[in-house]
């Protein structure tokens, strides 16, 4: 029972207006959405061991810190830090002056024997080398580890005298010790100048650089290098906390190093090292550790598209509301501009990161705005500059949507909508695409000013400007594709239509040129009265030129053709009449399909008289049958109507109302304003009262419209001419 019904629904409504089919095509389109956008939101997982040997290249799908080779790093830079030693100046100089001076107080005092100033050259060394070690502990303040090193230095460099020295001090005269205190000075002063952590050195040039002095005296040359060895002492101590100190700062100084997306984590026939393995788990990439919430969270995503698609088209008044054809017609436009944006985003793997400004992410934008409707246009420019920021996301470990590439393309979409309203000429479509390479060059210079980029910056400004070519061409090149396989009338090929040069209207023109004449003035008319309701105006003007073609095949046969000629019409039973006006509707639809026309101008031909009454034939026939004494009532009225069908768009029945109307004005001679009111009205009225209005969506109030427009397109037509009071002859006589 249900499989019958389902059988008999199918077969009533057809798939193009089939609710399940509506729901299929949405379905279908959203899981086109989810596979194209997979690859961009949802990671590949990976069932993996460390230890084990991996058989693919693994890289790295996010920009996570790689702590390994940060420490790595880290231990290298403190490796490179020497060690730190501070500088303590014991002021030498001034130790071999103090020394001196004691020698000269000493030995000038006569009051001590030898063997007392012996005594008092001990205990007076000593005494200096500690103060000395009190002097740069008070220097090296409370950095104990420095005072530590200083104390350990100081003692391990000591410089002990020899035993018998002491007894040769007592001995110095005292011009002697004036005598050595210049020399002693100077090569304190020379050895003293540079840095010093070990004084062996320099105290082996002491011998050499006494020798080389003015001393004469032997003695004094041996004790002054034993002044001079005890006065040089090292002046710089390794300094423990500043080496610490330094290399903490060498440390932090270690910029983190990342994992950055496309990165080598694992090579192909390569061991699985335990830190490998810890990266992966880190960004996700291993079976066991992953989530299923990208998947749900990309699977609501693509419902909120189709679910605001759906919107629209259910509130649109368009036909897309109901017809599926129209809904498969964006659904596969989508499809083929979400193929061209993957196709493109794979070049951003091939060292091109910013190849997704050549994306014609435009060409659905315009092919929509073209297709079908403005409005839908803006709608899908706002989804497809959300799918471009997804699918040429340079950064998907840190960003979702890279909104550089989708602000281009939201703009260039917008751009392009505006450009190519009511095209009427291809040539527009390149005009369209001219201004979208100009918009995407705009938009990104606008991008690249505030983010200070410097990279690839030459390469994405030609990008740009190739883009609205590629888009252009492609649109002129899908256009027929559409206009063809989904029998739709663009504007741009109703505009190739109309042209006097179509073969059919040439044919039209030269065999029945008062029906072409009839024709272009009911394409005016139809035209405005169209335009003032909302509908195509543009298919009502090219309808009218084709709506008559029917005629060709028995010009004479019509009045407008006749000329001064008779009219074979006197000498015809009606019958016959009628059926030969009639067949110029079915004539025309014939001639339009040989010629390969789209099923709306047949429509137009063949529904622009609807199922009307040829009432002249008809009482003609009635007027004969009471003549001949027949029965009148015998004269059947539906052999005198058209075969139909009534008017089944808005379109045709304005240009039915229109053809009657201009026919009816043209046989007045004079006609008045109150005549074309009074014609007008009437020619409404009877239509209406005959129902041919009833399968079509036209209203009381919009056919109100439709008679104001054609009354004011008659008034311009049919105006009124001033006469103008013939001039007086010239006076030859007065001149």
């Amino acid at each position: 029972m249900a499989r019958k019904f389902w059988q008999w629904k199918w077969k009533y409504s057809g798939w193009k207006n089939s609710a399940f089919v509506r729901f299929l095509l949405f379905f279908v389109l959203g899981v086109f959405f989810y596979v194209t956008l997979a690859g961009n939101i949802i990671i590949e997982t990976y069932d993996l061991e460390a230890g084990a040997v991996s058989d693919r290249t693994i890289r790295a799908t996010k920009e996570i810190p790689d702590e390994a080779a940060t420490v790595k790093a880290q231990e290298q830079a403190v490796r490179q830090v020497e060690d730190v030693y501070t500088t303590l100046n014991p002021d030498s100089l001034e130790l071999a002056d103090t020394i001196l001076a004691k020698l000269e107080q000493i030995n000038g005092d006569t009051q001590f024997s030898t063997s007392e100033k012996v005594d008092i050259y001990k205990g007076f060394f000593e005494q200096m080398h500690v103060e000395t070690l009190d002097k740069l502990l008070d220097k090296a303040g409370t950095n104990e580890r420095l005072s530590a090193e200083v104390e350990k230095r100081l003692n391990e460099q000591k410089y002990r005298i020899p035993e018998e020295i002491y007894f040769k001090f007592p001995r110095l005269s005292l011009s002697a010790i004036q005598e050595m205190r210049g020399v002693a000075r100077d090569i304190v002063s020379r050895l003293t100048t540079d840095k010093m952590r070990d004084t062996s050195t320099a105290r082996g040039k002491v011998p050499e650089l006494v020798n080389a002095s003015s001393l004469s005296s032997a003695n004094a040359r041996e004790l002054v290098q034993e002044i001079i060895r005890f006065s040089v002492l090292p002046n710089q101590f390794y300094d423990e906390a500043a080496t610490l100190k330094a290399r903490e700062d060498a440390r932090n100084a270690v910029d983190p190093i990342f994992i950055r997306v496309g990165d080598i984590i694992v090579k192909e026939n390569e061991r699985i090292t335990d830190e490998a393995y810890d990266k992966l788990a880190q960004m996700g990439l291993l079976k066991d550790r992953v989530s299923y919430w990208p998947e749900l969270g990309l699977i609501l995503l693509v419902s909120l598209f189709v679910f605001v698609i759906y919107l629209f088209t259910r509130r649109s008044r368009l036909p897309i509301k109901q017809n599926n054809a129209q809904l498969l017609m964006l659904a596969l436009i989508f499809v083929i501009n979400l193929l061209l944006m993957k196709i493109v985003s794979l070049g951003q793997g091939l060292d091109y990161p910013y190849i997704g400004y050549l994306a014609p992410v435009a060409l659905g934008s315009m092919l929509i705005a073209i297709l079908l409707d403005d409005a839908l246009a803006f709608l899908s420019s706002v989804l497809f500059s959300i799918m471009a920021s997804l699918i040429f996301n340079t950064q998907p470990g840190q960003l979702l949507f890279d909104y550089q590439f989708g602000f281009v393309a939201l703009t260039v979409c917008i751009a392009s909508v505006f450009a190519i309203q009511k095209a009427s000429q291809r040539s527009t479509i390149l005009r369209a695409g001219l201004l979208v390479s100009v918009f995407s060059a705009l938009s990104l210079a606008s991008i690249i000013l505030l983010s200070g980029q410097s990279e690839y910056v030459m390469s994405s400004i030609i990008f740009a400007l190739l883009s609205g070519l590629v888009t252009a061409v492609l649109v002129i090149g899908l256009l027929p594709f559409f206009e063809v396989s989904f029998g739709i009338l663009s504007s741009l090929k109703l505009v190739e239509l109309s042209s006097p040069n179509h073969p059919l209207l040439r044919k039209l023109l030269t065999e029945t040129p008062g029906t072409y004449h009839h024709s272009v003035m009911v394409g005016n008319l139809s035209e405005a009265a169209a335009e003032a309701i909302g509908a195509n105006g543009l298919l009502c003007r090219v309808g009218s030129f084709y709506h008559d073609v029917g005629k060709t095949k028995r010009p004479s046969y019509f009045i407008e053709n006749q000329g001064n000629r008779e009219n074979p019409h006197d000498h015809m039973e009606p019958a016959l009449s009628a059926s030969i006006i009639h067949a110029h509707a079915r004539d025309g639809v014939e001639l339009l399909k040989e010629y390969k026309l789209p099923k709306q101008l047949q429509d137009i031909a063949e529904q622009h008289h609807g199922t009307t009454l040829l009432k002249f034939f008809y009482h003609k026939a009635v007027k004969l049958a009471e003549l001949e004494g027949a029965d009148a009532a015998e004269v059947k009225e539906s052999d005198y109507r058209y075969p139909g069908p009534k008017a089944q768009t808005k379109e045709a029945a304005v240009v039915g109302i229109a053809d009657c109307v201009e026919a009816a004005v043209r046989s007045l001679r004079n006609p008045t304003i109150e005549q074309i009111d009074i014609m007008v009205d009437k020619i409404i009225k009877d239509r209406l009262e005959d129902d041919q209005f009833n399968e079509c969506d036209l209203t009381i109030k919009e056919l109100h419209t439709v008679g104001r427009s054609l009354k004011e397109s008659l008034l311009g037509i049919f105006h009124s001419r001033i006469e103008y009071p013939e001039l007086p002859k010239p006076n030859k006589e007065g001149g």
